[in-house]
């Protein structure tokens, strides 16, 4: 379901449960991931990409479903989760291979950067559709990371953004070619990964300390 690669200082996380919904499983899984890398020391910079199709299509609905009387808790994890990216103690970048809708759009943006397939996935946020308001942790996010009047587009009319409208939007900072997005995510790490971690951590904190208090509690 996920698997985590090093070489050197660069960490890969790789997201492989099909569409890469959330649900209590998997946010274990990512969150031990992170834990490793975190731990680590040196130079250090973690890319995360989906698999197949899709980057991640966020919430498992479907499970909490079956898990009603874990909702609360359920919704904490995944806030902590987007807490921990944001706020994570080296530079990321998100390869996003494929679709990335709701909670998997969100967690692509709170990585520090963000590189997208250009010629086929999706970058939405389709609640506006499915009748299922954000939470203020949500919105607190997006207004920490992207551009007001695309936050405003993407809210009120759950746009499908492909790679170059989502560039254009200020969502993605690059696009590539289905075979190079995760090796531009490498690179731009790779780039990265010797910036002072302690710093980094501090302005992280100065940019979006309170997002990141919001979304850890």
């Amino acid at each position: 379901m996920i698997e985590l690669d090093q070489d050197g200082g660069i960490w890969v996380l790789r997201m492989r449960g099909g569409e890469n919904r959330f649900n209590m499983d998997w946010l274990d899984a990512v969150n031990a991931a992170l834990d490793q890398v975190a731990a680590s020391d040196g130079p250090c910079a973690l890319v995360t990409t989906g698999d197949g199709k899709f980057y991640s299509n966020g919430m498992d609905l479907d499970w909490l479903a079956t898990q009603p009387h874990r909702a609360g808790d359920y919704l904490r994890a995944i806030y902590r989760l987007l807490g921990r990216v944001l706020s994570f103690p080296a530079i990321t970048v998100a390869a996003v291979n494929g679709h990335a809708f709701g909670g998997g759009a969100l967690l692509a943006v709170a990585h520090d950067f963000a590189v997208m397939r250009e010629d086929r996935g999706y970058w939405c946020m389709p609640e506006a559709d499915l009748g299922l308001p954000l939470t203020a942790e949500y919105v607190r996010l997006l207004t920490a990371r992207l551009p007001g009047r695309t936050i405003h587009e993407a809210l009120v009319t759950g746009r499908r953004y492909g790679g170059p409208d989502a560039l254009a939007a200020g969502i993605v900072q690059q696009v590539a070619a289905e075979d190079q997005v995760v090796a531009q995510a490498v690179k731009i790490a790779t780039g990265l990964a010797a910036k002072d971690r302690r710093v980094l951590t501090e302005h992280k904190r100065l940019l979006y300390g309170e997002a990141i208090s919001t979304l850890l509690g």
